[in-house]
């Protein structure tokens, strides 16, 4: 992937292949002392419909492998796509591009836009992408009903409990429909009613047919996704598949 044709080819939108493809990925930080080799070559595929949770201790890389997934820092070495298209070319631009078509993010403190509704939270990333602002509306109004708080959107996010917020950005974080559903320790916030409610939406969203990569310390959390991924120093120590998974590969370069 080395000439603009190629780059171009390889960033024709695909509706069918997997949600996401990692190859070879490799991050490292410049620290006061001596460099932090996050990543060590980290390669996975998840194919569309998937649950995967990432577990490991703090400093594994978990989060800067989904980081890197979301097109919010650039690998220093290897390939990362989503729904086909490549994060390991283009401006920074282009991968914002990709990320309104395919990704949609859910954080542990939420970041939600406290000066608007809920219903603008929800409809805001949809008219940046450009879709109408009647069409976006009616998008966030379906997306709160179906998280049930549909009573809360006229709102302001300051009022509704833990729960309800995390609630409201995962419906954010729809609104465009994406390919890919990433959430970096989404109960995290949240006391265990929270985090178990989440939890549940999340489990209905997958059932759905919503592609998921959850990032959480919490094993009764990771309990709900297909496959359990197993992160330390790096690296990606293999996979814990339930019964009935659905076609997810992940695989640690050493």
């Amino acid at each position: 992937m080395t000439t603009t044709d190629s780059a171009a080819s390889t960033n024709a939108p695909k509706e069918s292949g997997p949600a996401l493809e990692a190859h070879g990925v490799r991050k490292t930080f410049e620290a006061e002392i001596a460099p932090v080799r996050a990543l060590r070559g980290v390669d996975l595929t998840v194919e569309r419909g998937s649950f995967v949770a990432l577990m490991g201790p703090s400093g594994c890389g978990k989060s800067t492998l989904l980081n890197l997934i979301a097109g919010l820092e650039d690998a220093d070495e290897g390939t990362i796509l989503v729904a086909g298209e490549s994060l390991s070319v283009g401006s920074e631009d282009d991968h914002a591009l990709i990320r309104r078509r395919h990704i949609g993010i859910v954080f542990q403190f939420f970041n939600l836009l406290e000066g608007m509704t809920v219903q603008e939270n929800v409809a805001l990333p949809a008219i940046i992408a450009g879709r109408s602002r009647k069409a976006a509306e009616s998008r966030a109004r379906d997306l709160l009903d179906l998280l049930g708080i549909g009573d809360k959107a006229s709102e302001m996010p300051g009022v509704l409990s833990g729960g309800q917020r995390q609630r409201l950005a995962i419906a954010r974080a729809l609104a465009n429909e994406p390919t890919l559903l990433l959430a970096d320790e989404p109960t995290g916030a949240l006391d265990s009613a929270g985090g178990q409610e989440v939890i549940e939406l999340m489990s209905r969203l997958h059932a759905a047919g919503q592609t998921i990569i959850l990032v959480t310390h919490d094993a009764q959390d990771a309990a709900a996704a297909d496959t359990v991924l197993m992160m330390r120093d790096g690296r990606i120590l293999g996979a814990d598949d339930a019964p009935g998974n659905g076609p997810v590969t992940a695989i640690g370069t050493f």
